[in-house]
């Protein structure tokens, strides 16, 4: 079995649990729920009638990202080459977070399944997260 879906918006990480002072309980950062909603709403909207894969399974996560404004013509080719890659913000690692957690129990029972993954973080005119899920 064999998901594939395409987020047309820049990525979010993950981000850190806060604390709210008044309470003492920590909350998730809403634009990080808010993020996790998004992929969970499209994944359900291209997949209705979606299974819950029991195997071990293969991740596979590209990240585009803007070309930033002031980059010279010349910059800018070789990043749409993917000569040069982003170097900043979201972490790696944030990115693959936000993606499964989202997609727990949805796409898949638990991340433990997750034996194989890729990542790639690149450069694109238009913004996109590629999220490819599939058991072997």
């Amino acid at each position: 079995m064999i998901y594939e879906l395409e987020i047309q918006e820049s990525i979010t990480g993950k981000a850190r649990p806060r604390m709210n002072t008044y309470t003492g309980r920590a909350y998730t950062p809403t634009k990080t729920k808010n993020y996790e909603y998004l992929v969970r709403q499209l994944f359900v909207y291209k997949y209705p009638h979606f299974k819950i894969i029991e195997g071990r399974i293969k991740v596979t996560i590209i990240a585009y990202f803007d070309i930033p404004k002031s980059t010279s013509k010349k910059k800018e080719a070789e990043m749409l080459q993917g000569n040069i890659s982003p170097t900043k913000k979201p972490d790696i690692d944030n990115i693959v977070k936000i993606i499964l957690d989202a997609l727990n129990k949805f796409a898949f029972k638990d991340d433990t399944q997750i034996t194989k993954l890729e990542v790639e973080k690149i450069y694109s005119e238009t913004p996109k997260v590629y999220v490819k899920i599939e058991e072997y």
